[in-house]
């Protein structure tokens, strides 16, 4: 006698996402709570000390005088086109600094023998203090803009140049392998290996030449220049300026956080393709 077997199916059944609890205002913004309150304090302690007449005008001065001075030089003084002269600079000599990097970075952490014949040139050149070399690109360039552009890249490249050759000798022997067993050329190695595998790397890079391009920017324009925001520093203290001094460096200061910032969250964004050991 035939027996009929029957398939049973249990109905699937539906479950719901997990959700994660939700957090409150303060914990979404912790950091900028506490760090502002922290600038407030400052800010006011300052402010007070300042109105009490605790501090020299000569060495210090006070957040009402700097605010007042940025009003005024921004109103009636050359405070926009001495930012647009220090933007300028920073622009070119990092954008210059970046292309180098990135492009002699893969040559140098890909090919062996070029590692090999550039790297007594990166250690002398990276061990040397940029500063020492100010008056050397001064004679080269003359006071113009165009000293101030290579003392910014020459500041910015060469943490670009080494976070690349760092990320290109980290990418995965074996992946490079499996794709060459697969026949890639070495441009598509490159392009689908390496370049992603260093992309960290490489924005790390950035976020440190972002910093030691403004410092460039400054260190050059203090040294051989007639306007930017590195002279304005440099003319407020050769002058007991200090309110202008502060506006110069509060430029500085801003314009470091704001890109360091910028930076930081493209390297948070492309952390997921950094490799792990």
């Amino acid at each position: 006698m035939a027996t009929k077997t029957e398939t049973l199916t249990r109905p699937a059944v539906k479950t719901k996402p997990l959700r994660r609890p939700r957090q409150s205002f303060y914990r979404r913004h912790e950091s900028m709570i506490l760090g502002g309150s922290a600038v407030v304090l400052a800010l006011a302690i300052w402010q007070a000390f300042w109105s009490a007449g605790k501090i020299s005008p000569l060495f210090l001065s006070g957040p009402s005088a700097i605010v007042k001075q940025f009003w005024q030089a921004l109103l009636h003084g050359t405070l926009l086109a001495d930012m647009r002269f220090s933007g300028l600079n920073f622009i070119i000599g990092f954008g210059l600094a970046l292309v180098t990097g990135v492009v002699l970075g893969v040559i140098i952490g890909w090919y062996r023998a070029a590692r090999l014949l550039f790297d007594p040139f990166l250690n002398a050149l990276y061990a040397t203090p940029r500063i020492a070399m100010v008056p050397m690109i001064i004679i080269w360039f003359g006071v113009g803009m165009w000293s101030k552009v290579f003392i910014v890249y020459i500041t910015a490249v060469f943490p670009v140049l080494i976070n690349t050759a760092g990320g290109i000798r980290s990418v995965d022997p074996d992946l490079v392998r499996a794709a060459r067993a697969f026949c890639a050329s070495d441009w598509q190695i490159f392009k689908t290996v390496a370049i992603p595998g260093s992309v960290p790397f490489i924005l790390t890079g950035v976020r440190q030449g972002v910093a030691l391009g403004l410092i460039g920017v400054v260190v050059g324009e203090m040294f051989g220049g007639s306007q930017g925001v590195g002279f304005m520093v440099a003319y407020g203290g050769q002058t007991f300026a200090t309110d202008t001094l502060f506006v110069g460096v509060l430029i500085i200061a801003f314009a470091g956080v704001l890109l360091t910032a910028l930076a930081e969250k493209l390297e948070h964004r492309f952390s997921r393709w950094r490799p792990e050991r």
